[in-house]
């Protein structure tokens, strides 16, 4: 039984790195599973595998366990989750401030879920020629974020603006790039590594949204070691497995405040004395990502859809 990375997924067939270089095609033993949980593909990429070869093709027998993966609701399902890509060192959401706009509870949904599963995370802000017209919305943007605790990279990927900045931040590790269709994330890869084979299209017109350029995972390694992991463009993220209870502890700057509430069982809606609360109407907390964390909530106690 040989180990290798999986570097592809299609979810029903899977490339696998071998250990002596070589890319095989895989497919699954049985119906594999995570842990038992409700999930559209049991292997994703950046899985360690288990798999044999034999005359009739090659087989992934077992997943090893993962040091970490991202995770969220199945878009057509949801009742089942997905597994976007495991063991990684960084994720980096790819955000823009026009042509089109990213919406900050997207972001926010994907930050929450990177602090859930033990990701670090931080924001590539493209398109900086366009923002950069517009200055006021691009200092507020980035004050929100790294107010919060996280790292913006503006960059700009058609004039070349920041990438050296990311080829230093993605060496040597496995970093997943996201994000919403359109906002450049595809002309990043091609910047990062020439040679991927990924296809950039315009922004729709007519929707002035991103058309899809990316139909599934694939990972790709740096010239100068490690690899980028590439997914298609994601319109939602739908948070798994977080009770509401939870919620706050994913939102670094309310962990920084929420020591300080008058009742250890804060929700930071309502109650007297939320040192949270107290923040936001301080500025010590931008509103919008106060305004994330309510929508988060429902008078149910789940997550809204």
């Amino acid at each position: 039984m040989e180990t290798g990375i999986v570097t592809e997924s299609t979810g029903s067939r899977y490339i696998i790195l071998t250990p002596d270089g070589r890319r095989l095609e895989t497919r699954l033993r049985g119906r594999l599973r995570l842990n038992g949980s409700r999930t559209t593909n049991p292997v994703a990429v950046g899985d360690r595998v288990l798999y044999e070869e034999t005359p009739e093709g090659a087989t992934i027998t077992a997943v090893e366990p993962r040091r970490n993966y991202l995770i969220r609701r199945a878009s057509n399902l949801s009742k089942e989750s997905h597994v976007i890509a495991s063991n990684l060192d960084r994720a980096l959401l790819v955000a823009t401030l026009f042509s089109p706009v990213t919406n900050t509870e997207f972001i926010d949904r994907f930050l929450v879920t990177c602090e859930a599963y033990a990701i670090p995370a931080a924001i590539v802000l493209n398109k900086l020629d366009l923002a950069a017209e517009r200055p006021d919305e691009l200092d507020e943007f980035i004050a929100i974020y790294e107010t919060a605790g996280y790292t913006v990279y503006p960059v700009s990927a058609t004039e070349g603006t920041g990438l050296e900045t990311l080829r230093e931040l993605t060496a040597g590790k496995t970093t997943l790039l996201t994000g919403n269709s359109g906002a450049g994330k595809s002309t990043l890869i091609k910047a990062l590594v020439p040679d991927a084979d990924v296809r950039i299209n315009r922004i729709s017109e007519y929707h002035h949204k991103g058309m899809h350029t990316t139909t599934f995972a694939r990972m790709y390694p740096l010239a100068g070691g490690g690899n980028i992991i590439d997914t298609p463009g994601i319109k939602g993220f739908g948070l798994v497995d977080i009770e509401p209870g939870e919620v706050f502890r994913y939102f670094p700057e309310f962990m920084r405040h929420s020591p300080d509430c008058q009742y250890y069982n804060c929700t930071h809606t309502h109650e007297p004395g939320c040192a949270v609360t107290a923040a936001v109407e301080r500025g010590d907390i931008a509103p919008q990502r106060y305004i994330s964390y309510i929508k988060l909530l429902d008078e149910d106690g789940k997550y809204r859809q």
